[in-house]
């Protein structure tokens, strides 16, 4: 019995003294290995953790709301070392994941591995379908990513944070994202011009009237011509820049900054403002319009097929005549016309805080062998290039007395001028032209303001064989109130269906956008009329 006593305490004193080893070589000898895992691991969450300065549009109240922001999101991620049936795990969870079978148990067969992000973002039902499985070594936590609360709302505008293939750390992308990158990366805020009630406006009468003329695209843009300051900027199509993964490159790009276009008869106000200010023309002064013109083996025509006897150059704005336009050009002079068009802006950067600001493309004028039927074309707005933003731009300097401004999304930016491009007195008189275009047409016409606008149709270029399609692109632009304007606003769609003149499209767009910004600012009328 005594022997018998003596051989179950020594069995149990070698259990024992395994045990012990075992545990002194886990926790001493191996626990350091052990412990730089998990510190590796936590350091891996530790470093997820986002700091980033937020974007910010304002308001008329000078409200400041978050459109880009960090915001923790729940991620499921995997501790390999842990796992024993990393096939049998990865048969469950490949499903919930939307991982291939394969591709996610070769993720779990690594006995050496602390750490495996498997799923950003993951839903709440991903969430109770994970814990319902219990699945040993997978885990649920947070992690912080940008976030961008409006979705849509002026994307090509913010841009956006990630990756790409020049990065392996997320980066800002595009847009102010991109350009102010240094700024939010020390996370400094960005405080934007933007108005985000202005901003979402123009998104819907933008996005509705593409829809109601089923075109391909458009562009809106509101700004400040007293200072240069961006009130509002979109185009269609854009993307959602939570999931910038799932659009097509094409849709991060910038139109209105970054995409040239022939503007069409609204070009026609630049040709009068060189002609004005160089004093060769006057509002006045007359022309026989025969209805077309033939230089260099070319005819050009009116519009309307019209031929409009004697007219004066207000009614050349009135009636949008080109052959009226034209003869301004000729009149004014190819060297001074051309003047003009660089002293607006037209081929050169506006200078935007933005990254990668195209400019406008005046070569047809500029080759040695430039034509007379050149600079007559492009008097109405084709055969030369330019960006929505230059020529919004270059309108904010007649609507302003003549300064041209450098615009700005930020709102810690000063304004600058640029140059003075006219006259107070050519703005006053470009002013009263477009005054007159607008409440003959009565389009744009809105009650108790003086409206100030003209459009433009172009035709469309064909890039594939030359010369033009039977497309067209319809601008506006406008502002109010014309004795004092608070706005400019320029609508343009693309290829709208059906090809409709930009009265019938755009116009009735720009007044309802117009109404919008009246009211929304409290602007007082110009145009009382006392019964």
């Amino acid at each position: 019995m005594k022997f018998r006593s003596i051989f179950l305490v020594a069995i149990f004193t070698l259990i024992y003294g395994g045990l012990i080893f075992r545990l002194y070589n886990l926790q001493v000898e191996r626990g350091f290995i052990y412990f730089g895992r998990v510190e590796a691991r936590d350091n891996i969450i530790e470093n997820s953790k986002l700091v980033r300065g937020a974007i910010y549009f304002t308001d008329r109240y000078d409200n400041q709301i978050q459109v880009a922001i960090n915001k923790k999101f729940p991620i499921i991620y995997a501790v390999p070392e842990k796992i024993t049936q990393p096939e049998k795990i990865a048969e469950t969870l490949a499903p919930i994941i939307g991982w291939n079978k394969e591709k996610l148990t070769a993720s779990l067969s690594k006995p050496d591995d602390a750490y495996e992000l498997l799923a950003e973002k993951i839903s709440a039902e991903q969430i109770q379908s994970v814990e319902a499985l219990g699945l040993k070594g997978i885990y649920i936590d947070t992690q912080d990513f940008r976030y961008y609360p409006f979705r849509g709302l002026a994307s090509q505008l913010i841009g956006f944070f990630g990756f790409n293939e020049k990065n392996n750390q997320p980066v800002g992308l595009y847009g102010l994202e991109s350009f102010y990158n240094d700024k939010l990366k020390n996370n400094e805020d960005l405080i934007l011009t933007v108005d985000r009630n202005l901003q979402a406006q123009a998104e819907e009468v933008l996005g509705n009237l593409i829809t109601k003329f089923q075109a391909t695209g458009g562009t809106a843009i509101i700004q400040k011509p007293a200072t240069g300051e961006i009130l509002a900027l979109t185009n269609k199509p854009d993307f959602d820049p939570n999931d910038y993964n799932q659009a097509e490159v094409s849709s991060f790009l910038n139109p209105a900054i970054k995409s040239l276009y022939e503007p069409g008869s609204v070009l026609k106000i630049i040709t009068m403002a060189a002609g004005l200010d160089s004093k060769k023309i006057t509002p006045e002064t007359t022309f026989y319009d025969n209805g077309s013109v033939t230089l260099n083996g070319k005819t050009i025509e009116n519009w309307d097929k019209k031929a409009h006897g004697k007219i004066t150059m207000t009614n050349v704005i009135e009636e949008s005549i080109n052959t009226g336009a034209v003869w301004a050009e000729k009149t004014t002079g190819h060297d001074l016309f051309y003047d003009y068009l660089v002293k607006f802006g037209l081929n050169k950067a506006t200078g935007i805080d933005f990254s990668q600001e195209r400019i406008g493309n005046l070569a047809n004028l500029e080759k040695k062998q430039a034509r007379d039927i050149d600079f007559a074309t492009v008097s109405f707005g084709q055969g030369i290039a330019v960006t929505p933003l230059e020529l919004i731009n270059a309108f904010s300097a007649i609507a302003n007395g003549g300064n041209l401004m450098r615009p700005f999304l930020n709102a810690e930016l000063k304004p600058k001028i640029i140059t003075r491009v006219i006259s107070p007195e050519t703005s006053r008189q470009l002013k009263e032209m477009m005054v007159s275009a607008v409440e003959k047409a009565r389009v744009a016409a809105i009650a108790n303001y003086r409206v100030a606008g003209k459009t433009g149709t172009a035709q469309a270029p064909d890039f594939k064989n030359g010369g033009y399609t039977a497309d067209v692109i319809n601008t506006y632009i406008g502002f109010a109130p014309a004795n004092n304007p608070q706005f400019v606003i320029l609508l343009k769609i693309d290829k709208p269906r059906g090809a409709p003149l930009a009265g019938l499209s755009v116009v009735p767009a720009f007044k309802e956008l117009a109404q919008f910004v009246l009211n929304y600012y409290n602007i007082p009328p110009d145009k009382l009329v006392i019964k």
